[in-house]
């Protein structure tokens, strides 16, 4: 009777199964069920990959791993040494989460979910199975369920505070983006991936709070000030009711709208010269044409220092008698 190599009864979770012999004899039946495929692997390389169907093993239709086989002394010897392993390639969802930090140094907690199939069997099997010794489902499940853990760790760590939480659709987008290749050099395709919540520490979220409202940064920098001011009297009970009505009330107010500095008054750009009639720029002291004087003659007053009429008599400032 042959030998049947058969995935018998996979559950709807099973992602991989490994043939528990792993000697293999020429003329074996391998049944390969719809959505699966079985991959033969030997030295830690996976060679032949056969779909769907009821298969009787030859050389023609596992030829590189009959490439390998001829190489040995022996050959053909039957039975042979390789490991069938089993791939569904099914969709399957997976849950993400985990803990990072932000840019602005808040811890955030996220979680999610993601939906992935198999599409290189072989890349998958060399990588993850063989690879990675993880021949069970459930090995297999916590491995993928690791490295998107790692990379969204490192991708959320890019982000600010305030963007993770009010452009989560944003984010969870190139995240996808991101572990879509990511997966798929270990032979995943990632259908689609979710950022279903996120959050952080009470303090930050207080943070968040005044953000929204005030839009003001400044505000939350003094509402930091405010909580550690409260510490401060809470350690010397009998200054606290002196001081705290002194110190808190100007540190609760809201920052003032900022000032827009006065426009400064505007400047003619030009004057006409009242002996040639010609324009000239506005601050000339004698005409470039004729050269009237523009501006009277001045002369520094001793008394008080500033300028007055080349002249006066008296200072009109300090009433000093010029000689």
């Amino acid at each position: 009777m042959p030998q049947i190599i058969e995935w018998v009864n996979p559950g709807p979770e099973d992602i991989v199964w490994r043939y528990p012999n792993e000697n293999i004899t020429w003329g074996a039946q391998l049944i390969v069920h719809e959505y699966e495929v079985a991959v033969f692997f030997r030295d830690g390389k996976a060679y032949d990959v056969l779909g769907p169907g009821r298969h009787t093993l030859t050389t023609q239709n596992l030829p590189l791993l009959t490439q390998v086989l001829s190489r040995l002394a022996g050959y053909p010897s039957t039975p042979f040494k390789a490991t069938v392993i089993f791939v569904s390639t099914k969709q399957f969802r997976g849950l993400f989460g985990g803990r990072t930090q932000t840019t602005d140094l808040a811890p955030l907690m996220f979680r999610g979910s993601y939906w992935f199939r198999v599409a290189d069997p072989r890349v998958f099997v060399m990588e993850v199975v063989g690879g990675q010794g993880r021949y069970t489902s459930s090995e297999v499940s916590e491995f993928i369920r690791g490295f998107i853990n790692e990379r969204m760790i490192k991708h959320l760590a890019t982000y600010d505070l305030a963007t993770v939480f009010t452009k989560v659709d944003e984010v969870s987008f190139k995240a996808k983006a991101y572990i879509l290749e990511e997966l798929r050099r270990i032979g995943l395709e990632l259908i689609d991936l979710k950022i279903e919540g996120v959050d952080t520490t009470p303090e930050y979220r207080e943070r968040l709070f005044w953000l929204k409202q005030t839009g003001a940064a400044t505000y939350v920098l003094q509402m930091d000030t405010l909580k550690s001011v409260a510490r401060e009297l809470g350690k010397s009970p009998g200054a606290a009711v002196g001081a705290g009505v002194v110190m808190i009330p100007p540190l609760v107010q809201p920052p003032p709208p900022a000032q827009q500095p006065a426009p400064a008054p505007a400047q003619p750009a030009a004057k006409t010269c009242p002996n040639c009639g010609r324009q000239v720029p506005a601050d000339a002291v004698f005409c470039p044409y004729c050269g009237f004087r523009l501006q009277p003659a001045t002369k520094k007053c001793p008394g008080c220092g500033r300028d007055v009429p080349a002249d006066a008599l008296f200072c009109p400032y300090c009433g000093y008698k010029f000689g």
